[in-house]
């Protein structure tokens, strides 16, 4: 967090199935493992391209959550499916460390394509719904923080939750 390139739209990928976007998914991947994370955006890694990435393992910080598919998410459209909205305890990589309550829409649509170009389209609720929400904001310059509708639900993670282990998304 501080980072300029973190609060910029990041750009839209233009070409499919080519060395360097499947050089980048590589690179978001090993990232996203090595720090435990559930999803991870490009502009996390300094690129500036619509490229999310998330879900593939059952996270330990949210044990009674859904595992989300893996999925390589690219240019994608968020709809939000219903005006419902859920509050969250969330943390991110690029925010190390803390943790805040971040409303999200309980049901929404995503669209993009994967990494050579297939076209996704899924509707989803729920933890998966609020990974992919938390994730595609990343690509429009917004961090959790600027979510949270009460400051007194944000803070450091270890004094919220006293011994608990907790990773960043």
């Amino acid at each position: 967090m501080g980072d300029p390139r973190l609060l910029e739209k990041s750009k839209p990928v233009a070409q499919f199935d080519t060395p360097e976007l499947h050089a980048l998914i590589q690179d978001l991947e090993d990232t996203m493992k090595a720090m435990n994370g559930a999803g991870i955006a490009a502009p996390q890694i300094a690129v500036n391209q619509r490229v999310v990435i998330f879900g593939g393992f059952k996270s330990p910080r949210y044990p009674d959550a859904d595992e989300v598919p893996y999925t390589v998410l690219i240019n994608p459209v968020l709809e939000p499916l219903a005006d419902d909205m859920e509050d969250g305890w969330e943390g991110c990589l690029s925010v190390p460390g803390m943790r805040g309550v971040v409303p999200r829409y309980t049901r929404l649509r995503y669209r993009g394509f994967d990494q050579y170009g297939k076209p996704i389209d899924r509707t989803v609720s729920g933890f998966h719904a609020r990974v992919v929400q938390h994730e595609c904001d990343h690509l429009d310059g917004i961090l959790y923080p600027m979510r949270i509708r009460d400051l007194r639900d944000f803070g450091f993670a270890d004094v919220l939750f006293p011994g608990q282990q907790l990773e960043d998304e």
